[in-house]
């Protein structure tokens, strides 16, 4: 089994707010012994942090469920619970964060050391030193803490890589990069000997250095599926200039003109804005017969479909092998990556909306509807935190809550639709009946 993942699907919680505390002092003149409850302490967030050091999701593979601890509850005393540690998760250089269930990019995590917070951790809940008023100077009421941020996640790595290598398999991909940097990639005389990215570091005799990525073959109707399909097509999209290698030597029976299209159609029908990336066409096998008859007909063919005033992709001829050609394709290419910006991966429409974390002032605060046991459901995630955050064990507690449900309007509205004195109102499992 290949030991490279480039993609994940996991879940994240952040920790849960500690609960806030109802207690009192026992001092002489100080009424009914004066509130004294802490807050409780925050949950930790669950922040992706990336290093270099990691070339894979393979630690994805088995962990799929990241959780991090909540706050502790508060104390008597006035005294604050503590907050809890953040949850720090590794991910390699190169990795696209997605909501699951809208698709949406979340962050694009490209720099070692760079941190997101993907779940935030909820608040602590309140004390009842906090609810203290003239009107009620030893409240019995305390907050329990809100709930963490918890959603699932797509996770997609793309190699950080200046250039790649693209081209049917066996056209010499992996020699030439064994032969321009120190990778030892698997190399053998049958397809798909490459199976996963390889990544190299090239330095030119003029002392210009970048990465070069070994993608695995592609063949026609990679975009559809067919061979390695699009697994691996993705890793294409961070370099800034593709090298496009053709078996000049026609040693498989194809044409290396028509080799040449078919690639370039399934870059295309993979991502259109692939096409926008600079080509230098590498005729490679040089060194076999019939290579240079081949290269002359591919450059009247090339240049038969090219306009008159259009320029036309650089072309050079090498061999892996003898290393003929190779200083003068890696000049060529350090030049071309001086000239060329890095690409926009993502348009706006793929980005998530920067995150809010407190309530739309837009959105209803609640929604009503009825059940077949004909109980009416309250739901909303205002209400829904609202009522989470509720501490049932104290009367004042929950008088409060049925006060907030009545200034919500939900009285009104659950009366407009009909609701009568003795119904059942059902908010998530917890049950009671409608006063009219």
């Amino acid at each position: 089994m290949s030991m490279f993942l480039d993609t994940a699907k996991i879940q994240v919680k952040a920790g849960k707010g500690g609960d806030g505390m109802v207690a009192f002092r026992r001092e002489k003149y100080v009424p009914n012994g004066g509130p004294w409850g802490g807050d409780g302490g925050r949950g930790g967030d669950v922040i992706f942090v990336v290093d270099e050091g990691l070339r894979t999701l393979m630690d994805f593979r088995y962990n799929r469920h990241f959780k991090a601890q909540s706050g502790e509850k508060g104390m008597t005393k006035g005294m604050h619970g503590r907050g809890a540690e953040d949850l720090i998760v590794r991910v390699p250089q190169g990795t696209t964060v997605r909501d699951a269930e809208t698709g949406k990019v979340i962050t694009d995590l490209i720099e070692h050391g760079q941190r997101f917070i993907v779940a935030h951790g909820g608040r602590g809940g309140r004390g009842n030193i906090r609810f203290a008023t003239p009107k009620n100077p030893a409240p019995e009421i305390s907050e329990n803490g809100e709930p963490g941020q918890e959603r699932e996640l797509l996770l997609e790595l793309k190699v950080l890589a200046d250039v790649g290598l693209v081209g049917f398999p066996s056209v010499g991909k992996s020699t030439l990069l064994s032969v321009i940097t120190s990778a030892k990639p698997k190399i053998g005389a049958y397809h798909f000997t490459t199976i996963v990215p390889n990544l190299g570091m090239v330095r030119t005799q003029s002392g210009e250095s970048f990465a070069v990525a070994d993608l695995p073959g592609l063949i026609e109707g990679a975009s559809q599926g067919v061979g390695l399909g699009t697994q691996f097509l993705r890793h294409i999209e961070r370099t800034r200039v593709i090298l496009h290698v053709i078996d000049m030597s026609a040693s498989e029976g194809r044409d290396p003109y028509e080799d040449y299209l078919a690639i370039n159609k399934e870059l295309e029908s993979y991502n259109l804005r692939l096409m926008e990336r600079p080509q230098i066409i590498v005729a490679n096998k040089m060194d076999m017969p019939d290579s240079a008859k081949n290269l002359k007909e591919f450059k009247q063919k090339l240049a038969a479909n090219y306009d008159e005033f259009e320029e036309l992709p650089q072309i050079f001829p090498i061999s892996s092998l003898t290393k003929q050609g190779l200083a003068t394709l890696l000049d060529a290419t350090a030049e071309l990556l001086d000239k060329t910006s890095e690409f926009l991966l993502y348009e706006e429409s793929d980005m998530e909306d920067e995150a809010y974390y407190g309530f739309d002032e837009e959105a209803p605060a609640f929604e009503i509807s009825r059940d077949d046991d004909a109980t009416w459901v309250l739901s909303g995630d205002k209400l829904e935190k609202l009522f989470t955050m509720t501490n049932f064990d104290r009367d004042e507690s929950i008088m409060k809550f049925s006060r907030q449900l009545r200034g919500m309007g939900v009285d009104e509205a659950l009366r407009a639709r009909g609701a009568k004195d003795g119904d059942l109102v059902r908010i998530g499992k917890f049950e009671f009946e409608f006063v009219d």
